[in-house]
């Protein structure tokens, strides 16, 4: 964009989740607005040996119904599949036929995390390298060991192979980036997109996030550096900012927006669910010790504010990032209390993943969606499990589906190291 010109406008026209509280636009908001909590005792394993017995699972996922290129499902993982299927999700409901776009126009930005194996994918190869003392195993490692693993094992575990799918799904031949910073990812992506747009490098992006950590390897590893629930009722173990939290909980999913420009989608007659005002990124600087009492995300809103041209007076509410953890919880509050002042007890808060737990960047691709369709219907989500308010946060935390009363939304994450982002949204 040259010094001095407009940036153009960027709006939303297209939305697909796939997510443990219904997959589709419909399904998915229906029971938002019905309260109902997509966490249940763990089914895909044994969670015997966990000290959390719940998870967030979707349980009704078929990726043969939404994935175009079916030939690659043997190389796709769980989280891929979940991120393509959002893809084909938001492609239809943009309306967006093959070929309507130039290829070259048409780009992908992912958010995307670590994706697990089990070590029975690598134990055949392993099995002549188990003695320690034979030093020169090591050396036939390349010789003996490398034949033994599937020669596309790599491809289903690469978090730049999400994006790479929906590229080749859709055709999309613009430009391709992958975000890998855990639940703040889908927001930085959706920045991303954002400046692809307004430096003319593509008119339409197809931008998202997924993750899955309904895994062994995955709980076992969040389990010895996070606070997991151990609640033993799915209905109020994700408790965000109620005084009584204890952890939060591991579940997956996906959602995906076609985001494009303005002019564009009035040309070609696109329904615009919002448009994408600003967003702004941050980081505490101090990483998990949380000692900078929330500065990054402080700093991301008031960017995100100063892009979009508002003030803090003109945002309608906040979809929180909301972990359900001690720590998380107060130091997110702290940020908005630094923020918005003496307003921060006043705004409308929601914290969704009161209905889905957290799984890092895939969370923070389903609350966005929350955010956008919240502004499409004129009604906020309440947040689940918020029976006693912490003197340590004191926010405005809605506890009954409420009426908008503002066109204007705020929708953040934030990661355990403190790297944080913000997203100002607001209805057209």
């Amino acid at each position: 964009m040259k010094a001095g010109r407009k940036a153009p406008q960027v709006v939303i026209t297209g939305v697909g989740v796939v997510s443990p509280v219904g997959i589709g636009n419909e399904r998915f908001w229906s029971n938002l607005v019905s309260g109902r909590s997509g966490i249940s005792p763990l089914r895909s394993f044994s969670a015997d040996s966990f000290p959390c017995k719940l998870a967030a699972e979707i349980h009704d996922f078929d990726p043969l119904e939404h994935v175009y290129e079916k030939k690659f499902l043997k190389v796709m993982s769980r989280d891929i599949q979940l991120g393509v299927s959002a893809a084909s999700l938001a492609m239809k409901d943009a309306a967006i036929q093959s070929g309507q776009i130039s290829p070259e126009r048409l780009g992908v930005e992912f958010g995307s995390g670590h994706i697990s194996f089990t070590p029975d994918e690598l134990a055949e190869a392993a099995r002549d390298f188990a003695d320690p003392s034979e030093r020169e195993g090591y050396t036939r490692w390349g010789e003996d060991g490398l034949g033994k693993i599937a020669p596309l094992w790599m491809l289903r575990q690469l978090p730049n192979m999400p994006a790479c799918h929906v590229a080749i799904e859709n055709d999309a031949r613009g430009p391709n980036n992958t975000i890998t910073s855990a639940d703040s990812s889908m927001i930085l992506a959706l920045q991303e997109s954002v400046r692809c747009i307004q430096r003319d490098s593509a008119d339409v992006m197809i931008v998202g996030a997924c993750s899955s950590n309904i895994h062994p390897v995955d709980i076992a590893r969040i389990s010895l550096y996070d606070n997991l629930s151990s609640q033993s009722d799915p209905e109020s173990a994700c408790r965000p900012f109620d005084r009584d939290r204890d952890g939060t909980i591991v579940g997956e999913g996906s959602a995906v927006f076609v985001v494009e420009r303005y002019s564009h989608a009035i040309a070609r007659g696109a329904e615009i669910y919002c448009e994408v005002l600003g967003v702004g990124s941050g980081c505490d600087g101090r990483g998990y010790e949380n000692g900078s009492g929330g500065r990054g995300l402080t700093n991301a809103m008031n960017a995100a504010m100063k892009r979009a041209g508002i003030s803090t007076s003109e945002v309608g509410h906040i979809n929180a990032h909301g972990k359900s953890t001690r720590r998380d919880d107060y130091v997110e509050a702290k940020a908005y209390h630094n923020t918005f002042g003496v307003d921060a007890e006043n705004i409308p808060v929601t914290a969704l993943k009161s209905y889905f737990g957290n799984f890092e960047a895939g969370s923070g691709a389903v609350e966005l969606a929350g955010s956008v369709l919240a502004l499409k219907h004129g009604l906020l989500p309440a947040t689940l499990n918020y029976k006693h308010p912490d003197p340590n946060c004191r926010l405005n935390v809605v506890r009954e589906p409420e009426r908008l009363k503002t066109s204007v939304a705020m929708s953040v994450n934030r990661t355990t190291m403190g790297q944080s982002a913000a997203a100002i949204l607001r209805a057209v």
